[in-house]
């Protein structure tokens, strides 16, 4: 299982390092970017989608064909549409997500930025994840670009990611702590 991974994510990479390298050639990356994030907004909501992309049971014909009458539909053209529909002709659609986290790791490394996830209980304003960003801007030296999630089971509080580190200043973690503490007295 885990040499099935790495291989799918050593394709990813390879994929997405070489649609970056072919953006900037072109100057197209931000085009690229765009197109990459609506696709992949695509492949998160729709689950027939996701059931293309993901199983071996469609041919490459049939593949590139469905694929290319969604990213017609969806506005998805140029260097992102070909990018796609090559990963499709060569059978590699299954690693398009991979292929997309790929490129935006790829891009946040070339332009300097550190990503962090956030997941807090509710949805955070504007202003709080501004005044988040610059905190973690502060700390990490770098330029932090923030990706948020909501899991009301936080309760309150937030957890937050920022490479190999993590802070959790959930309601949840410090009642199960808690939860933890009061069983080892009792």
């Amino acid at each position: 299982m885990t040499d099935n991974v790495s291989l799918i994510s050593g394709v990813a990479h390879r994929y997405a390092t070489a649609l970056l390298d072919l953006s900037e050639e072109q100057g197209s990356v931000a085009d690229v970017e765009k197109s990459l994030d609506a696709f992949d907004k695509l492949l998160q909501d729709s689950a027939d989608l996701r059931r293309l992309v993901e199983s071996p049971v469609f041919s490459a014909d049939e593949q590139l064909k469905a694929l290319t009458v969604v990213l017609d539909k969806a506005g998805v053209t140029g260097l992102a549409a070909n990018f796609l529909k090559l990963a499709a002709k060569n059978r590699r659609l299954f690693a398009i997500p991979g292929m997309i986290a790929a490129f935006r790791a790829d891009l946040a490394r070339r332009r300097g930025e550190v990503p962090a996830d956030v997941v807090s209980a509710t949805p955070l304003s504007d202003a709080q994840l501004s005044a988040l960003a610059d905190a973690l801007n502060a700390t990490t030296g770098k330029k932090v670009v923030i990706s948020s999630k909501v899991d009301p089971s936080l309760i309150g509080g937030l957890v937050v990611k920022v490479g190999s580190r993590m802070i959790d200043t959930s309601l949840k973690t410090k009642l199960n702590s808690l939860k933890f503490a009061m069983k080892e007295v009792g």
